[in-house]
């Protein structure tokens, strides 16, 4: 990935090329470690391809086209979104495969995914929802039939069709309409659980099960034609924390022959794992689970400063909701430092036993151990927990080269573009 030459949106007013010592930038400070970004691409990229699947990752997570170059340039086969707009900022971007895993109805939206340029597959659940979107279609006159892939969801879960009878009435629907095309099946089994217990990963397993069981079913008389066309066959499922899973349920090879009676290709959708976390995907991720050689790195780090320390055992941070997720856990305290003869040094055990307790819109609430040494003026360094929901709060962020090199403050070399 090369990062951009222009300033963070949020501390463009210093003025200052890059590269720029960190402590010298105003907070708060959203920074992206490429050693760590790069660490996390390499190993989701060769774990694929040892697991004989496909990646397409959630390019939501960033909204950041120099990420997905790099996730690309490490063999992704495409990018996944989740919006018309994130779709036209892939193709904005040059990205060749896309799938939109949702729907959209607005005839424009509609012509520009069917547009040739790039190959975008979006998911549709209901015959009513291929209805409208061949309608639509139909009133702008598009350039080709755009490819849809058949979502299979499951009771209790978000969309998705609840059997595999109404999914194959969906894709009936599909094959029967004048601008569209059958594609493959998808699902998410990210939306049934969290859990990573016995049960939670039955369900989990009963739902996968339940995904290739409808992709064999196409496999049937009534979907020769289909069949027919050549071309793989796409069977997607897998978020950042059932992947492994999925790889066992549905992680057969891509076959030229067609063991299945086509040719069918398993692209997993898995997108945090890019920047990773210090909290949630920390615990969650396969690689957190189970015991093993690959693991993933946080990323991205928020550093603040105490503005101020108005009782024994409380600080208050300049950074809060508009900076950072708080949806899946508050900011983690990391380290501490102190401008001492004009450099930032570390403040030994200063963060030791803090803990984030509430956000304002611009304030964090730290909860202090008696005795705590924290001051203001300190730098505080932050880990984050989900980072789809942190990432969102920034129109660029700083680069920075290495952040895990040692005690020093580390170096802001650039910045990356978001497209939120």
């Amino acid at each position: 990935m090369t990062a951009g030459t222009d300033s963070p949106s949020k501390i463009a007013f210093t003025g200052r090329a890059w590269p720029v010592p960190l402590g010298e930038l105003p907070t708060p400070v959203l920074t992206l470690d490429q050693a760590a970004l790069t660490h996390n691409v390499d190993t989701m990229s060769e774990w694929c391809r040892a697991s004989g699947v496909d990646l397409a990752p959630h390019g939501k997570t960033t909204m950041a086209p120099a990420v997905w170059q790099q996730q690309l340039d490490a063999g992704a086969w495409g990018i996944t979104v989740a919006t018309a707009y994130q779709a036209a900022v892939a193709r904005e971007a040059g990205v060749e495969r896309i799938i939109l895993a949702g729907t959209t109805f607005a005839p424009d939206a509609l012509a520009l995914l069917a547009e040739p340029g790039a190959d975008v597959l979006m998911w549709l659940d209901s015959v009513d929802g291929v209805r409208l979107v061949d309608d639509a279609l139909g009133r702008v006159g598009p350039a080709r039939q755009l490819p849809i892939l058949v979502e299979l969801g499951a009771p209790g879960g978000r969309t998705g069709a609840r059997t595999i009878e109404v999914a194959l009435e969906v894709a009936r629907a599909v094959l029967a309409a004048e601008n569209l095309v059958l594609a493959g099946v998808a699902g998410y089994e990210g939306a049934l659980s969290h859990g990573t217990d016995g049960s939670a990963l039955q369900l989990i397993d009963d739902y996968l099960a339940s995904l290739i069981e409808f992709r064999d079913v196409l496999d049937g008389d009534a979907f020769a034609d289909w069949l027919a066309r050549g071309g793989d066959v796409i069977v997607t499922a897998g978020g950042s924390v059932y992947f492994d899973r999925v790889v066992e349920a549905l992680g057969f090879r891509h076959d030229p022959e067609g063991v299945r009676g086509a040719r069918t290709r398993v692209v997993l959708r898995s997108g945090a794992y890019v920047t990773h976390d210090h909290d949630l995907y920390r615990r969650l991720t396969p690689f957190g689970r189970t015991a093993g050689p690959e693991t993933f790195r946080p990323a991205l780090d928020l550093w603040a400063s105490v503005v101020s320390r108005p009782e024994p055992t409380l600080a208050l941070l300049n950074v809060g909701r508009r900076d950072t997720s708080d949806d899946e856990g508050m900011p983690l305290p990391v380290r501490a430092y102190r401008l001492v003869d004009g450099e930032h040094r570390p403040v030994s055990d200063a963060v030791e036993g803090a803990v984030v307790t509430a956000l304002n819109d611009q304030h964090a609430f730290v909860r202090l151990p008696v005795g705590s040494e924290l001051a203001v003026g300190d730098l505080v360094r932050l880990g984050i927990s989900h980072p789809c929901t942190t990432l969102d709060k920034w129109a660029s962020i700083a680069v920075i080269a290495d952040g895990r090199g040692g005690p020093a403050l580390p170096v802001v070399t650039g910045s990356v573009v978001t497209r939120f």
